[in-house]
Order: C-alpha cells, then sequence, then structure tokens
C-alpha cells in the first residue's frame, strides 16, 4: 500500500504547526497579538496557553489517524479543514487581514485534496 505523496505533504505541515503551537504556548506573549488563538474559538485570552497545548495534541492524534489512512483520520481532517476555515473566512471579513485569507485557501486546498483521495481512506488504496 502506497500513501498518497499529499498526505505525507499535509501531515508535514501540521506536524510543523502542532509543534510550532506547542512551542509558542511556552514562549509566546497572548497579549502581543489581539485576537489570540483561544479568543477564535470563543474563549476568553486568559485560556491561550493551555488551549495552544490541547489543540497542538488533538492536532498530532487525528494527523496519526490520517496518516495511517484510517476513516477516523479522514473524517477529523475534514473536520478539522472546516471548522478552520470557517473561522478564518469569519475573521478575514470582520479583520480583513492576509493571514486568515492564507488560512482558508490552506483549508480548502487540504480539504478538497482529502476528499479527491477518500478512497485510500475506505480501501487502502493507492491514489497520487
Amino acid at each position: 500500500m502506497k500513501k498518497p505523496i499529499g498526505v505525507n505533504l499535509i501531515n508535514s505541515f501540521y506536524i510543523v504547526g502542532s509543534l510550532v503551537l506547542s512551542f509558542t504556548s511556552i514562549f509566546y506573549d497572548a497579549d502581543a497579538n489581539p485576537i489570540n488563538i483561544a479568543m477564535r474559538f470563543a474563549l476568553p485570552s486568559s485560556y491561550d496557553r493551555p488551549f495552544r497545548v490541547v489543540l497542538a495534541l488533538a492536532t498530532l492524534v487525528m494527523l496519526y489517524g490520517y496518516m495511517k489512512l484510517r476513516k477516523w483520520g479522514f473524517w477529523a481532517m475534514i473536520s478539522y479543514s472546516f471548522l478552520f476555515g470557517s473561522i478564518s473566512l469569519t475573521l478575514s471579513l470582520v479583520h480583513h487581514q492576509q493571514p486568515f485569507i492564507g488560512n482558508i485557501l490552506w483549508s480548502l486546498i487540504v480539504l478538497l485534496y482529502t476528499i479527491r483521495v477518500k478512497v485510500c481512506f475506505e480501501n487502502k488504496a493507492s491514489v497520487i
């Protein structure tokens, strides 16, 4: 069974993102940005540091299932991409900042690619 190259690429990006989230939970000043991670999920900014750790760990669990081509990993990635894409869309409409638009595009790319290779998660067949 050969994994699609896009799955490996997406996993690599999200692993780096999880490591950055973990690192910034320790060394990042949550007040430096007016919209921190916790506030994006409608939580008080005082929960920013622990929420970064929880989000990084949840992402790593999701990536394990995605990397192993499990059905739950497929649905977790679909949900994750839709959720973060929706949050970024909402924030881009309110704040008009470029990073949110980039996040929307990335979420859309991941969502469309994951749907395209759905057969790999069902049959564990090879699709590039």
